[in-house]
C-alpha cells in the first residue's frame, strides 16, 4: 500500500506520480490535507482561499465520478502522515515537489516522519514543463540561467529535443482505500467553518454548468489564441487565456496546455508565457536568495504611507484604482494591469514590494507564490531579469494605449463615466501624487537602492 498526498495538483489526469503508482500496482490512500498554516480563516473568506477551495472541491468530485476515494483531512500534514504510517501497511509516501520556503520545510518535516518508520517518500517532480535536473543538464551550466532570453532559446531547443510529453494515468487506473480508520478520520476533520466553506462550495458547483479547464483550454484554442498576439494587452476584453487559475492550483497541467497549442503557429507568444511560468519555478527551485532577494538591499527610503490609498483604490489615478477595484471586487486583474499597479506602488509611491506581493498573494484568485514573487521583483527592479530602475510605466499612457475609450475605467468605475475619452485616462484633482514628479524621485531613489 501507498500513501499518496495532493497539494499544487488538484486533478485526475496528467500526473506524473499516477504514471509511476500504475507501474507499482498497489492499492493506495489518496488524501488532500488541508493545511491551517496556509488555509487560515483570512485566506478562506479571500479569492485566493475560495478559488483554492474551488478546484479542490472539483477534485474530490472527479474522484467520486471515477468510482475512487478521495480522503480530505485537515492538520498538519507531517502530524497525518504520522498517523497513516502508524494505522496502515504502507511502503512508501508519494507527493509532488513544490519548491517555496514553506513547502519545503513541509517537506523537510514529513520526510522525518517517514523516516522514523523506515518508510520511503518520493517527491516528483511535475510542475515544470522542462524538468530542473534535466535542462540544467543540457543547458551545461553549472550556475542557473538568470536572464529570461538565454533561458528562453535554451529551453525552446529542449522542450524540442526532450520533451517526454503528458502523463498517461488516470484516477481510474489506481486503486483507492476507502474507508479511512475512524480515529485518524475524527482527528483530522475538518472544523466547523472549513467544513460550511467546503460544503457551500460543493453545491455551489454541482449542477456542472460553470466551465472546467478543459473547457477553458479548448475555447482559448478555438477561439482565442490566434488573436493572441494582438488582443493579450487590450484588457477591456476577454484577449487572454483565463487558464492561470487552473494552472496555478494544479487543476490544468501545463503539459496539457502546452500540447494543446504547441504546433499552432499563431501560438509562439502564448507558449513564451508559459516558458516565464517555468523560468520563474526555475529560478524559485535552484536560486537559493530567489525569496530572500529584498534582504539584500537598504530600502529604508521606502515606506507605506500610500500603500492603504494603492490598495483601496483610492490614489486619483483612474487606471490603477480601476484595476484595483477589480482585484477586490472579483480576484482578477489583467496581467498588464497587474505590472502597471505593481509599478506605481513601488515607484511611484515608494512602497516595498513586499506589501504589495502580500496583499496580491491574498486577493489574486490564480495566486501562485513564486509566480507571484517574480513578477513583483521584475516590476519594482530588483532579482533576476528585472526591469530596469527607470523603467516606470506611467499608467496615463498604458490606459491611452491599450483601452483609447476607457471600457476598463467606466465599468470598474462608473461614477467617471460621463468623462470624455480624454479625460477618462488623466489623474483626479484629488490624486495622491503628481505623475512627473513621482516618477523623476522614483529613479533617484532607486538609483541608490540598487548601487547604480
Amino acid at each position: 500500500m501507498y500513501l499518496f498526498i495532493h497539494r499544487k495538483d488538484l486533478r485526475t489526469y496528467d500526473l506524473r506520480a499516477f504514471d509511476a503508482l500504475k507501474r507499482r500496482g498497489l492499492p493506495g490512500l489518496h488524501v488532500l490535507i488541508l493545511d491551517p498554516l496556509l488555509l487560515t480563516e483570512e485566506r478562506m473568506q479571500a479569492h485566493s482561499g475560495q478559488q483554492f477551495l474551488e478546484h479542490a472541491a472539483r477534485l474530490e468530485q472527479s474522484y467520486e465520478a471515477a468510482g475512487r476515494k478521495l480522503h480530505v483531512l485537515y492538520g498538519r500534514p507531517e502530524e497525518i502522515t504520522a498517523d497513516l504510517l502508524e494505522a496502515y501497511p504502507i511502503q512508501g509516501v508519494v507527493a509532488h515537489a513544490d519548491y517555496t520556503p514553506y513547502a519545503k520545510k513541509r517537506d523537510a518535516a514529513l520526510a522525518a516522519a517517514t523516516a522514523l518508520r523506515s518508510v520511503p517518500v518520493v517527491f516528483v517532480e511535475d510542475l515544470p514543463l522542462a524538468p530542473h535536473a534535466q535542462f540544467q543538464e543540457f543547458s551545461g551550466r553549472s550556475e542557473p540561467y538568470k536572464v529570461f532570453t538565454p533561458f528562453y532559446r535554451k529551453w525552446n531547443s529542449f522542450m524540442q529535443t526532450y520533451y517526454t510529453g503528458a502523463a498517461s494515468a488516470t484516477i481510474s487506473d489506481l486503486d483507492t482505500v476507502n474507508p479511512l480508520n475512524e480515529v485518524i478520520a475524527t482527528r483530522y476533520e475538518l472544523p466547523l467553518q472549513t467544513a460550511a466553506a467546503w460544503s457551500r462550495i460543493k453545491r455551489l458547483h454541482a449542477d456542472g454548468k460553470d466551465q472546467n479547464a478543459q473547457q477553458v483550454l479548448r475555447r482559448f484554442i478555438d477561439e482565442r489564441i490566434h488573436a493572441y498576439e494582438q488582443r493579450r494587452d487590450v484588457y477591456a476584453e476577454d484577449g487572454t487565456s483565463g487558464l492561470s487559475r487552473f494552472l496555478n492550483s494544479g487543476a490544468l497541467s501545463a503539459r496539457t496546455a502546452y500540447e494543446a497549442a504547441a504546433d499552432m503557429p499563431a501560438a509562439a507568444l502564448w507558449l513564451r508565457q508559459l516558458c516565464w511560468r517555468d523560468f520563474y519555478l526555475y529560478q524559485a527551485a535552484l536560486s537559493k536568495d530567489f525569496f530572500t532577494c529584498e534582504q539584500q538591499y537598504e530600502m529604508s527610503a521606502l515606506d507605506d504611507g500610500h500603500f492603504a490609498a494603492w490598495a483601496n483604490g483610492e490614489t486619483g489615478i483612474p487606471i490603477i484604482d480601476a484595476a484595483m477595484t477589480q482585484l477586490n471586487q472579483t480576484g482578477e486583474m489583467p496581467n498588464r494591469l497587474r505590472m502597471v499597479t505593481a509599478m506605481f506602488l513601488t515607484k511611484n509611491l515608494l512602497c516595498p514590494f513586499t506589501l504589495g506581493e502580500a496583499y496580491f498573494r491574498m486577493h489574486l484568485a490564480d495566486y501562485d507564490h513564486a509566480l507571484n514573487k517574480g513578477g513583483w521583483l521584475w516590476s519594482s527592479s530588483f532579482g533576476y531579469d528585472a526591469a530596469p530602475y527607470f523603467r516606470i510605466m506611467n499608467p496615463v499612457s498604458q490606459s491611452t494605449t491599450h483601452d483609447p475609450h476607457g471600457r476598463y475605467i467606466r465599468r470598474w468605475l462608473p461614477e467617471l463615466s460621463g468623462l470624455s475619452d480624454r479625460e477618462i485616462h488623466q489623474p483626479r484633482p484629488h490624486a495622491i501624487v503628481d505623475l512627473k514628479a513621482s516618477r523623476a524621485r522614483a529613479v533617484e531613489v532607486y538609483k541608490h537602492i540598487l548601487g547604480h
